[in-house]
């Protein structure tokens, strides 16, 4: 719930230094209430609006280079809430899961501040530009049940994030950014790994229920809606992170019709 990202980020440090020396054991299931999080700490600025609101953010256009780079600042202080949200709010696991994802948010808050710095290198600041809570609905909306975060979280949102790095690199090479690629490559270098510990955690839930975990992650995203990726896929970052060569022919054939 803390609103500034910078001390966010901090505070992201100190509890992973916390657990790392032990003064963090899992707490007994049902020993208190998880709390349903809305909202969660955020600073005044950027201005949420709807998604269909957000311009297009072009790096050559006036104004798209920063705004571009503002976007990605917005996802990575969001998913700094959404590790720290895997943490909390699902009880009863493997202790490896807990540190796994307490490892993602520290990357997150690590790479925020990544594209901060490039981001005031163009005269600009985090809240300068509207911006949507996308990921965070869909963290709303999966907070029953952590094989539907899995799902729809780590392997359709941030998922998606790996196949948008190669045109958003491209873009900026045009430009002669090589500063903001060179931060883009440790964000995807990262990005894989944490798309592969939601791989992972969702097929390990799918083996506990008895369920096949391709045909349930099509199901998932039918049910909640979720978005399609477009294409191109980034099919060899998506093959690390634990996409098999059949799921990704399913996905690249297109969203099915109704």
């Amino acid at each position: 719930m803390t609103a500034d990202p910078a001390t966010k980020a901090e505070a992201v440090t100190s509890l992973c230094e916390d657990r790392r020396q032990g003064l963090l054991p899992r707490p007994p299931v049902g020993s208190t209430p998880v709390l349903r999080i809305d909202d969660p700490g955020r600073p005044p600025r950027p201005e949420l609006v709807v998604h269909t609101a957000m311009p297009r953010r072009k790096p050559g256009a006036p104004g798209g280079h920063a705004a571009l780079l503002h976007a990605i600042a917005h996802i990575e202080f969001n998913a700094i809430n959404l590790a720290l949200d895997c943490v909390y709010r699902f009880r009863g696991l493997p202790d490896d899961y807990y540190d796994g994802w307490l490892k993602v948010a520290a990357e997150e808050a690590y790479h925020y501040g990544l594209v901060v710095d490039r981001l005031t290198a163009l005269g600009h600041a985090y809240g300068d530009f509207p911006a949507h809570r996308g990921l965070w609905d869909m963290a709303v909306k999966t907070a029953d049940d952590p094989l539907v975060r899995m799902a729809l979280v780590p392997r359709v949102l941030e998922a998606r994030g790996l196949d948008a790095t190669p045109p958003i690199v491209a873009a900026l090479r045009r430009i002669g950014d090589d500063a903001t690629i060179a931060v883009l490559d440790i964000i995807l270098r990262d990005e894989i790994g944490h798309v592969a510990l939601g791989d992972r955690w969702f097929r390990h839930f799918c083996e506990e229920r008895g369920l096949e975990p391709e045909a349930t992650y099509l199901s998932l995203m039918r049910e909640f809606d979720a978005p399609w990726p477009p294409r191109p896929l980034n099919v060899a970052a998506r093959r690390q992170a634990g996409f098999s060569s059949a799921e990704i022919a399913c996905l690249e054939a297109g969203k099915p019709r109704p």
